[in-house]
């Protein structure tokens, strides 16, 4: 029983230092943007909940703190449904793949906004990895449990295009229509749910594999 116990405290440690690093970059970037702003605050805040970064790196907050606090009333009862942590892995994977390969190059934060940024793209995402290879269990591994979480990635591009269009607000260069079109863009979602797609079935892979190596 100890052991048990040991275990269920163990896990609970780990979402608990998970919901507050990812708190804490969310928060942090939200003031750093804020401070650092070229128009109206309104717009300003509209744009932080533009970045899929932030959002995806919310979702993965708010499944650890659903996690810790065993909060399974909706709407966080999402979060405990078969495949959202092998989904959310895969979001948070990404988001690290796309800033280290495109975007890492393209600026050089300094202070804390280095800082914030290594927790979004680097540190969280890595956490949130050995966190479903500990955690998952076998009915994560199952495609079926994981395609309407698809339409995350699918609805994100649609309204960012979309407002986009109006705002002319880009978050991302491989999204921007006013520099490359709407053929550079629907090119680049290809890529990218693809990525998404590949992701999801090495993970499912990796999973399964393990899975059989537990007795």
């Amino acid at each position: 029983m100890s052991g048990i116990h040991n275990k269920a405290e163990m896990r609970k440690t780990i979402e608990s230092v998970g919901l507050v690093m990812g708190w804490f970059a969310v928060t942090a970037q939200l003031v750093l943007m804020l401070q650092n702003r070229v128009t109206d605050i309104p717009e300003n805040i509209v744009r932080f909940f533009s970045f899929f970064t932030v959002l995806t790196n919310i979702l993965v907050a708010l499944y650890f703190t659903s996690m810790a606090f065993q909060l399974k009333k909706k709407p966080f009862s999402v979060f405990f449904k078969s495949g959202t942590i092998t989904a959310l892995a895969t979001f948070i994977l990404l988001v690290g793949l796309v800033y280290q390969i495109i975007l890492r190059s393209i600026w050089e934060p300094s202070g804390l906004q280095l800082v914030v940024d290594e927790l979004l793209h680097t540190i969280i995402p890595l956490y949130f990895l050995i966190y479903w290879f500990l955690y998952a269990k076998p009915l994560d591994f199952k495609f079926k449990s994981l395609w309407y979480w698809m339409l995350y990635p699918l609805i994100y591009f649609i309204l960012i295009i979309i407002r986009g269009h109006f705002s002319k607000f880009y978050p991302y260069p491989f999204v921007n229509v006013t520099e490359i079109g709407y053929v550079g863009v629907a090119q680049n979602f290809i890529v990218i749910f693809g990525s998404v797609i590949l992701l999801i079935a090495i993970l499912v892979l990796i999973g399964k594999g393990k899975t059989k190596t537990i007795p």
